[in-house]
Parts: structure tokens; sequence; C-alpha cells
């Protein structure tokens, strides 16, 4: 039974379950932001590729996999959900998990998302995030 509940990047304590030591593509146009959102997934051992719009954003993505990608809904030039909507015409199965300080907002909208984190958070609300849309 332990064997199903630990193996390689995933443990679970206390009912919820952790993930470590994962490629994720932060992107942030706010470098305080996206600063701060990468010291909170190191702390996990995650390996953090930045990204501070959609365009540079799409230049690493293509050449690179990555095991999540995490979005702020509101930049310049693209907004998240149409950066989502082009990683996912790249590649089909990639989770993203979109951050937001306007989530009351995207209640309503289809959003080519697996996980919608409200600003701000804390790094419990994160890894209950990067969780919901790996697991």
């Amino acid at each position: 039974m332990v064997s199903k509940m630990l193996s390689i990047g995933r443990i679970v304590m206390s009912g919820q379950p952790r993930v470590f030591e994962k490629r994720i593509l932060v992107v942030e146009d706010d470098p305080a932001a996206r600063q701060s959102i990468k010291l909170l997934l190191m702390i996990d051992r995650h390996q953090v590729t930045e990204a501070e719009n959609s365009q540079e954003a799409l230049r690493v993505f293509a050449p690179n996999r990555f095991d999540l990608a995490l979005i702020d809904y509101f930049m310049p030039e693209m907004q998240g959900n149409e950066l989502a909507a082009a990683l996912r015409r790249i590649d089909p199965a990639q989770p993203i998990l979109m951050v937001t300080a306007y989530a009351e907002k995207l209640v309503d909208f289809s959003l080519p998302v697996n996980a919608i984190l409200p600003k701000p958070f804390g790094i419990e609300e994160l890894r209950q995030a990067i969780a919901q849309a790996l697991l």
C-alpha cells in the first residue's frame, strides 16, 4: 500500500499530495511576482524556467518539454488563456496552471487549463494547485 502512495517526485503527507522535482515553465510579466513564484517552487526542488511574456514562453516551450506550465492570466500582448491555447496546440496533453488576481471573473469562462490559482497565494495553496494540475 505504501508503494502506491510514495513514488519518485511525489509524496503524500497528511492526506495532501506534494509534488517534487518537476520541470516548470513560469510565465509572469511582473518581475517581482515571477521571482516570488520561482522561490516558492524551488523549495520543493522544482527546476524553473522563466518567461516574462507569452512570446518568450512560446520560444522556450517549443524546443523543450515541461511537466507544468504556470501562466499568469493578465499579460500584455497575449492573455494567459490565449497562451494556454497556443501551448495546447503544440502539446495537447500539457498540464497548465493559471494564476490570476481575477479568478472570480473567470468562473464563467472555459479555459484550456488544468487548474486556476487565485493571487495572492502561499506555498501550501501553490502546492495544492500543482498537485491538482499534475495528479
